[in-house]
């Protein structure tokens, strides 16, 4: 019996068969029970940590045996007694544009619905001109509210319109934006002395998209960035040539205020087996070169 927590978003059970769909898939006799932990949901717009908080202490109180996490969702810095054991391959981890094929293609004055602080962070630095609005409520509320002209444009992330399978409503990525870190993956957590469940799932890993989340999480913990900053980490694997050449790795990082008037972005490349590495490096060079003040300004802007 293995006993997968989740969150009870649709998101979030469809997320939680596909892993169950692939596991049945290894073994078609392993028995496999959802569990629905009951998260907080109400809690800022920014906060995401909020998500993982029940599942995380429901993994620790041993009353499910693996937690299927969002990625983006999971704090930077590894939670006591658990481990991420796997990381399956990573969908789209772009921005989607609904409503307009472009920030360019919105007119001036255009109001634009996000959930994301940073997303209109970077949309803010990117067209100040906008009206960058929150909207809250599941995808499919969010699309209607567009569909009603509540909004002239939505940006919303790819990977979750792919995994719910809605199609047509996606006219743009906007690749200008930095993803938040861990974007489009998931984070397949378990207690760090089970070794059962690790090996049950280690399979489902997919080696690149797990180097990519370390590189982003490393990089996220170094900057010690709360939920009131605006902050976008995304790591990009490049496979080496096929005559022996090796995997390489593309950090790329922006930091920003809220309001999008001051941000800082930087990159750094290296060997894809030095992600972590990397991930650190990126972070010390962004608060040297002022990223230490635009997360003081971020906490004072939220105080």
């Amino acid at each position: 019996m293995l006993r997968v927590g989740t969150r009870g978003s649709k998101l979030a059970l469809t997320q939680t068969g596909n892993v169950i769909d692939a596991l049945r898939a290894l073994d078609p006799a392993l028995t496999i029970e959802t569990v629905v932990v009951a998260t907080d949901d109400e809690g800022g717009v920014a906060d995401k940590s909020r998500f993982v908080n029940a599942i995380e202490q429901a993994l620790r109180s041993q009353d499910v045996d693996l937690a299927i996490h969002s990625a983006k969702d999971v704090p930077g810095d590894e939670s006591p007694g658990l481990l991420i054991v796997a990381v399956p391959e990573r969908a789209d981890p772009r921005d989607a544009i609904c409503g307009a094929e472009s920030l360019s293609d919105l007119a001036e004055g255009a109001k634009v619905g996000t959930s994301s602080l940073r997303r209109s962070a970077q949309l803010r630095s990117l067209r100040p001109d906008l009206r960058i609005e929150p909207l809250r409520g599941n995808v499919d509320t969010r699309l209607q509210r567009l569909e009603n002209g509540d909004y002239d444009a939505l940006v919303l992330a790819a990977a979750g319109l792919d995994r719910l399978q809605i199609d047509g409503v996606v006219r743009g990525y906007l690749d200008e934006c930095v993803p938040a870190p861990g974007q489009g993956s998931l984070a397949l957590q378990a207690r760090d002395i089970d070794l059962t469940t690790t090996g049950i799932v280690g399979p489902l890993s997919d080696f690149a998209s797990f180097r990519e989340l370390t590189a982003e999480r490393a990089a996220a913990a170094g900057l010690v960035a709360s939920c009131s900053t605006p902050l976008g980490i995304h790591a990009k694997v490049k496979p080496g040539a096929a005559d022996g050449g090796k995997d390489m790795i593309t950090v790329r990082g922006w930091l920003g205020l809220p309001d999008g008037t001051q941000f800082i972005e930087d990159e750094i490349s290296g060997l894809a087996g030095e992600g972590r590495l990397l991930g650190h490096l990126l972070a010390q060079r962004m608060r040297a070169s002022g990223g230490d003040e635009i997360l003081a300004r971020a906490e004072e802007m939220a105080a």
